[in-house]
């Protein structure tokens, strides 16, 4: 089992909250990561922002308070960084903190980065972009032109000498999704928010496509991050799922993919979006609204949606539900929205499971 930590919005300073997952800061974020490894978490992801989530130095930050646990990008835009800075963030968390950085890289969504002067990749950008980091991180001279860029001469000159990060994709494992993953990764990060039937489609899609070209299925490792509120109250477990999902149907392409794979309606997604709370919003609502400042739309959101795809309820419940993910395929489930010491008691039990 994996954890992100302070999934969503964070803050620089304390606020005072009743809830554990609320207004999260930096630095609080940092502690997360520490504590996830003493709870025996196997891995730690962040999702980055750039505010106070840039993903070097928060990542930095967790790798050097612990030493078991892997840290990992979940996930970042490969158009963010220049090839070699991306390298060199990979050799160098290596070099300082040993060979457990994971790079988790996306698409990224077009609505969301044409604000910025960036653009989102297209998958054979991507799948390039792995390549010119793998020749990086094994010493090449780098020279292209093509989808990813033109490079005359890309090269880190003393690299880190051991194994390389691996790179992880995070994908709803649609066919071209599959088909890039079974292709350049080591890793697929399933979003949040998905049903188990939309896990076992994407997991089934993906080693299909490690088949079609002739790669050992088990050769590509699958997370499904699933939304866990053991034990919560009301309020604070409705904040992390119905909240959270909020915000993913205010980006119209996320929306559409995530109702497809999950069965929703697309009807009932659009008028929720169209809440009157977000008439005014001149800038990503995501950026605006801390989740649990969202409940009032949150409340139009079914809670048959978030039973069958968040783990809600008792240790016990959550438990079974992450189940539900490990028999659709998953190779392990990540912990998300809620903190990893809101997690405690489950991973317990997750280990102590029949059958485990």
């Amino acid at each position: 089992m994996s954890a992100y930590v302070v999934s969503g919005q964070v803050v620089s300073q304390p606020r005072e909250s009743e809830y554990e997952s609320a207004f999260r800061t930096s630095a609080q974020g940092i502690d997360d990561g520490v504590q996830a490894e003493q709870l025996g978490f196997s891995r730690a992801f962040l999702s980055e922002r750039w505010n106070l989530k840039e993903a070097g130095a928060f990542l930095g930050g967790i790798a050097a308070r612990t030493w078991r646990l892997d840290v990992g990008t979940g996930v970042i835009s490969p158009w963010t960084r220049h090839p070699q800075l991306m390298a060199a963030l990979g050799a160098t968390m290596h070099a300082c903190y040993g060979p457990r950085f994971i790079l988790g890289l996306g698409l990224g969504v077009s609505s969301y980065f044409k604000g910025m002067g960036l653009r989102a990749a297209t998958y054979d950008a991507l799948t390039d972009y792995v390549d010119i980091l793998q020749r990086l991180w094994a010493g090449e001279t780098v020279a292209y032109d093509g989808p990813a860029g033109s490079y005359e001469s890309l090269a880190l000159g003393f690299p880190y000498e051991g194994p390389r990060p691996q790179v992880w994709f995070g994908t709803f494992g649609n066919p071209k999704g599959a088909a890039a993953a079974a292709k350049a990764m080591d890793g697929v990060l399933l979003p949040p928010i998905m049903t188990p039937e939309a896990s076992h489609n994407a997991v089934t899609r993906i080693r299909e496509a490690c088949e079609r070209i002739g790669r050992d299925p088990a050769s590509i490792r699958i997370a499904q991050a699933v939304v866990t509120a053991p034990d919560l109250d009301d309020f604070e477990t409705r904040s992390l799922a119905h909240s959270r999902t909020v915000t993913y149907f205010l980006t119209e392409s996320y929306a559409k993919t995530l109702t497809t794979v999950n069965g929703w309606d697309w009807d009932l997604v659009q008028r929720i979006a169209q809440h009157p709370q977000f008439a005014s919003s001149s800038k990503t609502v995501d950026w605006q609204y801390h989740r649990v400042e969202l409940m009032d739309p949150a409340s139009m959101v079914p809670d048959q949606w978030m039973q069958e795809s968040c783990a809600l309820g008792t240790v016990r419940e959550c438990v079974d539900t992450l189940q539900a993910f490990k028999d659709a395929g998953a190779d392990e489930v990540t912990t998300y929205g809620s903190t990893p010491g809101q997690n405690a008691g489950l991973i317990q039990a997750w280990r102590t499971r029949p059958g485990a």
